[in-house]
């Protein structure tokens, strides 16, 4: 009975039943099990890369293939197919497809012919056309048949590789999309230096933030980029030039786009009305070109807007990265995927060591084996011996004293290997040779022994090496900016001067004959403008050509929207009482085009003093009253630093009850508003308060930031939120602190020499560029820092042979002028400049030194003042 029943359940897990001599297949059943092993094979076999070496299973066969065939010379990619057949059982097309793919990243693949381009969306020429070799990367990072795992290929003719050896992290420097049955996997592509310096961080126990960088180049949005996981998202925009009013140019793409696609998508948008253009050339060759002629009276701001809210100028690309681990697939943020490929490179490497240590170990007891074996003559001993046996015996008797000294047990091979010497070899064996051949092995056991003892630090060497070899032109890209901050401050910057006929009542940007409101003040037709006059009355207003906002203009400019440091001081008469008030408020919501007051509202009231600070000053005003008035003081003083910042609908104090005559300005303010703490964003260059980047310290109104730029030039700027510095150009950006020096290493092109120069800071001008190295075509600046012991690991060439020193900058040379030329360097030629040691922490006992010192410079300013009379 139970066998009956065994066989009833073999026949329903077969999912048939016999009914008289036929079957009845359960159909449902099948398609189940057909359907998983269908998913799994395109999950595990095609779609989705491994983990271990971030290939797909055809990208793993075509490097194979490539390595089988490399001879060092160019292969036609159609011989390199044919050989991948051998291993992947598909289609020549799908590996023609992928081939190309590798090859147009740059990285692991040298190519010949046309291969096509990313950029425009030409395909590659047919694979009997077109020629690839493994590039030199490729050779060192990606291939050991001693460190790889093997099994056999489809047809069981050939054995392929489980996984290859990749001592890199391959998979987020190339990137990966595929789509399989119920998930998918897109891994952008990331910056081949930054993921080496990311390696090294980890290896180091910090932790790291990977952006994508795109091959395309452009602009890049990461705010919402969640670390590459499913449900991020990353804004990618074109970088778009104006050319002249009527032109704009877009000089580089999206990642994800064709300059095909993105003339295609502008045509669609004019079509539809949303943008104005007269014509769209593609003039793309080595570089990307594409000219956008504007139509009649087309503002260049408005249209790029246009051009990155309508068409594929801007897209949104959703991440999702997904790999396989032990044949599953896995959900992994790019940050934990770099570790785990840094701890994979660290395994690689040491099974590498380990290997090559039980290589010179073997090579070590061979040559002491050949050396005993020779040196006592043991190989005489076995002249009388007659049969094999007696002559084994014989040598493994006349090693037995020195059995003890070597590593391991002597085994029958390594006695039949002695037997195997030439008499040849045995009449040359010179001794002294020999000991310095065993030294040299000697030598390099103790040295892959210390990499065994520390192989982080021998990790990190590797991956310097791997950087130093292979990063040069690998720089990024991609911009990292943030749109919503940026693009608005980079519109407001392209465009016309504000102006304002305080008279007649009219403000905008085509008013040039009249006055403009600041010489420095720019503004584009997209931004606010907030007016206040005579009358009490203020707005916030949209900028355009010429607008109407009322007579007797007293302020206007720029509106800056949430900006919390932007007070604004007033004196007014309140026309019911005749009272003269004094009010200091924010402007911090509003509603467009709406009058408010500055005043009580009523009939007859104005504004008899005004003023806009940025940084919360509080200056000290004269009073003049009336002649006629009855008050016994006609004539005071008032500080605005003794009133409160209150809300824009507060009635504010009295000042004085009588009329007044006039207010006038007597004093310049200083802040009274707190220090702020700063952080500077490296990522989108931009200073914030949010906690976000490098922390700056605490600034007060007449604190300044320093940058140092990579032209061997610096500038003093102020610390306003709507700052932005190129972060591509910038090697310092700090708080400005007068007694700090600047450390420099330089190379003088009149000179051909290298120097060391320390100096600080003795000019005062704010938002100019002073170049403290020679003015000279090819002088350029090779390291600057405003550490206080700065450390410099300092590479350079003696002859032919690369050696590398360190410096403690701090002592190698005085304090100079900014100009000087600073110390010779004993180094003539390649001298490379690398900052080893770390930054100096912004400390709270730091900013108090700061105040005090700014307290004492106060003091002493105040003396000398006294001294010379002008008080």
């Amino acid at each position: 009975m139970e066998n009956e029943l065994n066989k009833q359940e073999d026949h329903n897990d077969e999912s048939h039943i016999e009914h008289g001599g036929s079957q009845t297949l359960h159909v449902s059943g099948m398609y189940e099990n057909w359907f998983l092993d269908y998913a799994s094979y395109v999950i595990l076999e095609r779609a989705v890369p491994a983990l271990e070496d971030g290939f797909k299973p055809v990208q793993r066969r075509i490097m194979h293939a490539m390595k089988e065939l490399d001879d060092g010379r160019f292969n036609k990619v159609a011989n390199i197919i044919g050989s991948t057949m051998q291993f992947h059982p598909h289609g020549d097309a799908a590996i023609g497809d992928a081939i190309v793919n590798l090859g147009q990243k740059d990285l692991l693949i040298d190519t010949q012919g046309n291969w096509g381009d990313v950029r425009t969306g030409d395909s590659a020429a047919a694979p009997r056309y077109i020629e690839a070799r493994l590039s030199k990367l490729a050779l060192d990072v990606v291939f050991n048949p001693k460190t790889t795992e093997w099994q056999l290929s489809y047809d069981g003719r050939k054995r392929e590789p489980i996984n290859l050896p990749v001592k890199f992290p391959l998979l987020l420097a190339q990137g990966v999309e595929g789509i399989a049955v119920g998930l998918a996997t897109k891994i952008m592509p990331h910056n081949f230096v930054e993921l080496i310096k990311g390696s090294i961080d980890i290896l180091k126990g910090k932790e790291v933030s990977l952006y994508p960088d795109f091959p395309t180049g452009g602009q890049a949005d990461f705010s919402n980029y969640n670390g590459g996981l499913k449900g991020g998202k990353i804004r990618v925009r074109a970088r778009i030039e104006v050319h002249d009013n009527k032109t704009l140019l877009v000089k580089e793409i999206p990642y994800a786009t064709t300059t095909t696609s993105l003339i295609d998508s502008i045509i669609k948008a004019n079509d539809q009305g949303k943008i104005k253009i007269k014509k769209v050339i593609d003039n793309t060759a080595e570089h990307v070109e594409v000219e956008v002629q504007l139509g009649t009276g087309q503002s260049p701001d408005v249209a790029i807007a246009a051009l990155y809210a309508f068409t594929d100028c801007e897209v949104s690309i959703s991440p999702n990265a997904c790999v396989i681990i032990d044949e599953r697939p896995h959900f992994m943020s790019v940050n934990d995927i770099l570790k785990v490929n840094t701890n994979n490179t660290i395994n690689l490497l040491k099974r590498e060591l380990e290997i090559q240590r039980a290589e010179l170990l073997e090579k070590i007891l061979f040559s002491s084996l050949e050396k005993i074996f020779i040196e006592n003559r043991i190989y005489r001993k076995i002249e009388e011996c007659e049969t094999w046996e007696a002559v084994i015996q014989t040598i493994d008797k006349g090693l037995e004293p020195y059995k003890p000294d070597f590593y391991r047990e002597i085994t029958e091979e390594d006695i039949v290997r002695l037997t195997e010497i030439k008499i040849k070899r045995i009449s040359k064996f010179d001794s002294f040779k020999a000991d310095e051949v065993m030294k040299g092995l000697q030598d390099q056991l103790e040295e892959v022994e210390h990499h065994l003892a520390n192989m982080i630090e021998y990790a990190i060497s590797y991956f310097k090496d791997l950087l130093k070899k292979y990063g040069k032109g690998r720089e990024r890209n991609t911009e990292i900016a943030n749109f919503d901050t940026i693009q608005a401050a980079k519109v407001a910057a392209n465009n016309a001067k504000l102006y304002v006929d305080r008279k007649e009542g009219f403000i905008g940007y085509a008013l040039k004959k009249d006055e403009s409101v600041e010489e420095v003040m720019e503004c584009s037709d997209i931004d606010d403008i907030i007016v206040f006059r005579r009358d009490g009355k203020y707005m916030v207003t949209k900028i355009a050509e010429k607008l109407f906002v009322g007579k007797d203009i007293i302020h206007a400019e720029v509106y800056v929207k949430g900006d919390e440091r932007k007070i604004y001081n007033c004196v007014y008469l309140d026309g019911k009482s005749g009272v003269s008030r004094v009010k200091r408020f924010q402007v911090l919501s509003f509603t467009r085009d709406r009058e408010y007051d500055v005043t009580k509202g009523d009939k007859g009231s104005k504004v008899l003093y005004f003023s806009a600070n940025p940084n919360g000053e509080a200056e000290i005003v004269g009073v003049s009253l009336s002649p006629n008035s009855k008050a016994k003081i006609k004539s005071f003083e008032y500080d605005f630093a003794e009133l409160e910042i209150k809300g824009r609908t507060s009635q504010g104090n009295i000042l004085t009850k009588y009329p007044v005559r006039r207010v006038t300005l007597v004093q310049e303010g200083v802040s009274t508003l707190p220090a702020v703490d700063l952080w500077f964003d490296e990522s989108v260059g931009i200073l914030n308060k949010d906690g976000n980047g490098k922390y700056l310290g605490k600034f007060k109104d007449e604190d300044k930031i320093i940058v140092i730029f990579d032209t061997g030039e610096y500038e003093l700027t102020n610390f306003e939120l709507t700052n932005r510095y190129d972060t591509r150009r910038i090697v310092v950006l700090e708080k400005f602190r007068p007694n700090k020096v600047i450390t420099a290493v330089h190379y003088d092109t009149n000179n051909r020499a290298y120097y060391v120069k320390r100096f600080l800071i003795e000019t005062t001008t704010m938002n100019k560029r002073f170049k403290f190295i020679t003015d000279y075509p090819a002088s350029r600046l090779l390291m600057a820092t405003l550490q206080e012991n700065p450390v410099v690991d300092i590479s350079y060439k003696e002859g032919r042979k690369k050696s590398k020193t360190t410096e403690e900058l701090k002592d190698y040379t005085d304090v100079m002028g900014w100009k000087a030329l600073g110390k010779k360097l004993p180094y003539d030629t390649s001298v490379e400049a690398e900052l080893t040691s770390e930054d100096d922490p912004v400390t709270e006992e730091q900013e108090k030194a700061d105040a005090a010192k700014k307290k004492d410079d106060d003091v002493n300013d105040n003396v000398k003042t006294n001294q010379l009379g002008i008080f």
